[in-house]
């Protein structure tokens, strides 16, 4: 199995609704330094709808640029569409939507 493979592994199983960080999702797939390595998979992500890259944000809560969901908002409308609200300045709240 391939270091994206069990990041995309460890994707998957983010349930609807919530929301891990590079970092977790890094640590739970071996190694907690692959954070980068996290963006780069799924910046690649081979099945889009299937693995759900858009329950992944960075260490703020914050969602990622325009360019990564095809428009800007376009993460952050998929989270609310699960029932994530964002706060007031735009973050997701870790301690209620985190796995």
């Amino acid at each position: 199995m391939t270091v994206f493979d069990k990041i995309y592994e460890v994707v998957r199983s983010i349930p609807e609704g919530k929301v891990a960080t590079y970092g977790q999702v890094a640590t739970l797939a071996g190694n907690p330094r692959w954070a980068r390595v996290v963006g780069y998979a799924l910046h690649n992500n081979p099945q889009p709808g299937i693995i759900p890259c858009h329950r992944v944000v960075n260490r703020q809560g914050k969602t990622a640029e325009a360019f990564a969901f095809g428009g800007g908002d376009v993460q952050r409308q998929m989270l609310e569409e699960e029932g994530i609200i964002f706060e007031k300045d735009g973050t997701v709240n870790l301690e209620k939507y985190g796995i």
